[in-house]
């Protein structure tokens, strides 16, 4: 790796650096194309039941280095002890259904006319992964896993600041058995090692997990070369509470359902919608269920939320929630870490900032509504489109609302977003694509048609 630069890796607890990493430049990302490139041509050469072990081997791996992942987790990403230990498994997990489905990865046979007509399924080549910071370890597994299964090489750029579970997963890689070169990690910056890899006429697919403004770049540098994208961007999504829902149960579901990960998370509800007539009700249920709410070291495993990611971040979070708001306020530490109370804000106008951008942090907004058609065009009114959930005793009222709710991933009287075995992805300007589920490994893949005449040369 080239020296030009260095990436420092801060504690988000702490603010102490904890490693420093040397950032990939463009010569660096053509030298690991090249390699992988060389590699994957290898991979994809053995037999299917030989990459399906390889791959469970991985997962093996992984299992066995379940806490040392997860504790690196904690110190750089911040994540509670708790929550990084679901992390690693994920990937585990994942690793795991991938392999599944490398045996299963079949094209079709189609009838025509005179002949057999079949379809074949082959992998795209070289792939990009850009990794975000919010949830390093899994997300990174969501396009490494199914990119290796269906064939590919796989280059993953983490975020700058959390590449240390990444480059520890490229060593377990190793030391499961996968060919050297085929998945290899790229710590830099985005604007050189993630621009030189979007960039690369040598890597056929990116995906990419973060801001809408910066996947917007990408699809249009993708574009200059029809290369294929897939892109999981921002959210803004509504938790919608009926008068007739279980008040008690969807008022104690809400906190974390914006508060895991310090609301750092795509899917957050952090816009309540609550029907008018159980409005004043359900905040009275909130309050204690915020108030309650442990923020402190991520390592302890009594917290139940730690730090923001970043000085930067604390500052962007802060800039949403003025003093002249109302609302329900938590606590947080004092003193060295990126630390922000749980905030709950009432009476805020639909329309405003807070409302309608995605924080990114531990901030919702309570919003009241008068009835169904109300409550969805509350829901739908932003751009994004990501995920929700409905709470109803009303089975017909939730069939109606998933239907009409424009996004991509909803829970009815749940908060679950996220299934490696479902798929996964946005509505409007939260994304392309789908990612994870069963049809994961077609996304990583072309489709090739062969027609084979039975009738003959002709006489």
């Amino acid at each position: 790796m080239s020296q030009l630069y260095e990436l420092d890796v801060l504690n988000p607890a702490t603010e102490e650096v904890i490693a420093t990493v040397p950032g990939a430049v463009e010569q660096d990302v053509d030298a690991a194309v090249r390699r992988a490139s060389k590699a994957q041509t290898t991979w994809a050469a053995l037999a299917p039941a030989d990459r399906a072990r390889l791959l469970r081997r991985f997962a093996v791996v992984v299992d066995e280095h379940r806490e040392e992942l997860a504790r690196l987790e904690v110190r750089e990403a911040g994540h509670t002890i708790g929550n990084a230990r679901w992390e690693a498994g994920n990937v585990r997990d994942l690793l795991d259904y991938a392999a599944g489905g490398v045996e299963r990865l079949t094209g079709r046979q189609i009838p025509v006319a005179g002949g057999l007509d079949v379809t074949l399924l082959e992998p795209l080549g070289v792939v990009g992964v850009i990794a975000p910071w919010n949830f390093p370890m899994p997300i990174a597994a969501w396009g490494t896993a199914p990119a290796l299964a269906a064939g590919n090489a796989v280059l993953l750029k983490p975020a700058e600041t959390t590449p240390l579970t990444a480059l520890r997963l490229a060593e377990l890689a190793l030391e499961a058995g996968l060919p050297e070169h085929l998945f290899q990690v790229l710590p830099g910056r985005g604007d050189i090692a993630g621009d030189s890899l979007v960039r690369h006429p040598g890597v056929a697919k990116i995906v990419f997990t973060g801001s809408t403004r910066v996947g917007k770049r990408i699809m249009a540098l993708c574009a200059d070369q029809v290369k294929r994208v897939t892109l999981e961007l921002g959210g803004k999504s509504p938790n919608i509470v009926f008068a007739d829902a279980d008040l008690e149960a969807a008022a104690a579901a809400a906190p974390m359902s914006f508060l895991d990960n310090s609301g750092q998370d795509c899917c957050a509800r952090t816009r309540v919608l609550v029907q008018r007539t159980a409005y004043d009700r359900f905040l009275e249920l909130l309050t204690p269920a915020i108030e309650s709410v442990v923020v402190g070291d991520p390592a302890d495993e009594k917290t139940d939320m730690g730090p923001l990611i970043s000085r930067a971040q604390l500052d962007r979070v802060r800039s949403y929630v003025t003093d002249d708001l109302d609302g329900i306020r938590g606590k947080a530490p004092e003193g060295p870490g990126f630390w922000y109370p749980p905030t709950v804000l009432t009476g805020v106008d639909p329309h405003a900032r807070v409302a309608v951008e995605e924080v990114f942090g531990p901030v919702a907004v309570v919003l009241p509504f008068d009835d169904e058609a109300d409550a969805v065009a509350l829901a739908n009114a932003t751009e994004y489109g990501l995920s929700g959930s409905i709470w109803t005793r009303d089975v017909g009222r939730a069939l109606r609302v998933s239907q009409a709710v424009r996004a991509g991933n909803l829970s009815v009287n749940s908060h679950s977003s996220v299934r490696y075995w479902t798929p996964f992805g946005g509505y409007k300007q939260s994304g392309v694509g789908r990612e994870l589920g069963p049809d994961a490994l077609t996304a990583f893949t072309e489709t090739k048609n062969v027609f084979i005449s039975t009738e003959g040369p002709a006489q």
